[in-house]
């Protein structure tokens, strides 16, 4: 064997020991999560009046990106007790044993603090503020306060989730207006049903870490009726952005068929809380926050009109 192939041998095995760190750090950041994080605050920068220079608007994208990631490197951090219990979570890089606890936090507070300065130097310091406040809630209210302590956990803890389009909103117009806020309404009656949904499924992994989940604490009936009360909410609340003049008619019908199939999902839920119905609803769930989003955007590009329902 040469002096050559022997020398390659640790070559190989350092690259291929930098390559998985950098895949378990990627997976600190919850890169499915964020995705739709970024989406969502791309969608409320894209709709927001105004203008900005694109480089700065990527610049704003990569801060909401950036923030989201941070947020969930530092539940990671906080949960990996309960990670290690849960089946879903165990494989995760911190329980499992391939990322430490320290540099876990250490790379989230890093992350977390540079995208809320680069947001405020780059962009604006409103749109910074919201996206402290937005890593602030996740991490301090929802994961350290209410992830433990109540059912109502995902509900109050559901508006960490649901601050990105106001990030985007204002990261161009510099306001908070009511059109942002109803983009956070949105959201914030989604996450419920979307996360009640798996818990139904998944009660048995939430009740061995002692994470007081709806159906663990309330009961499957409870949680079942819970689902299909906020998703009679939610469904008509799709039809805010044009009621407001935000879009039009496109966007409007897009919501309301959406709005339709969620509800359908969510009454058969109630129905029979099967894992097959559950899972259905819940894998629905994100497609619909995903659709509703792009039919805002599409609405937009394409021109149609729009008209708010009242005022002027």
């Amino acid at each position: 064997m040469s002096d050559t192939s022997i020398g390659a041998q640790p070559a190989a095995g350092a690259a291929g020991s930098v390559s998985a760190a950098f895949v378990d750090f990627t997976r600190l950041l919850k890169p499915r999560v964020m995705s739709l994080v970024v989406f969502t605050g791309f969608v409320g920068l894209y709709l927001a009046p105004g203008s900005m220079h694109p480089v700065l608007e990527v610049i704003a994208i990569l801060c909401i990106a950036v923030g989201a990631g941070a947020s969930g490197a530092i539940n990671m951090w906080y949960d990996r007790d309960i990670d290690a219990v849960m089946s879903r979570t165990s494989a995760r890089p911190i329980p499992a044993g391939r990322v430490g606890a320290e540099e876990a936090l250490t790379f989230g507070v890093v992350l977390a603090c540079g995208s809320v300065m680069v947001m405020g130097l780059a962009v604006n310091w409103l749109s910074a503020g919201l996206l402290a406040l937005t890593i602030g809630f996740y991490v301090f209210v929802y994961t350290m306060w209410l992830k433990r302590r109540t059912p109502q956990n995902i509900v109050i803890g559901g508006a960490a989730g649901a601050f990105p389009p106001m990030i985007g909103w204002a990261a161009i117009s510099g306001t908070v207006t009511l059109d942002s806020l109803v983009l956070f309404a949105i959201i914030f009656f989604w996450t419920p049903p979307h996360f009640w949904a798996l818990s139904l499924y998944r009660s048995g992994d939430y009740q061995a870490a002692g994470v007081p989940m709806l159906p663990v604490v309330a009961g499957r009936r409870e949680t079942q009726k819970q689902i299909l009360l906020y998703s009679l909410l939610l469904a008509p609340l799709g039809m805010a952005p044009m009621a407001l003049g935000t879009v039009g008619a496109l966007y409007g019908v897009s919501a309301a068929a959406l709005g339709a199939v969620f509800l359908l999902g969510a009454w058969r839920v109630w129905r029979d809380a099967s894992d097959r119905n559950c899972k259905q609803l819940f894998g629905y769930s994100i497609l619909y926050l995903f659709l509703i989003f792009l039919a805002l955007v599409v609405d937009r590009a394409v021109g149609m009109p729009a008209a708010p329902w009242f005022g002027s």
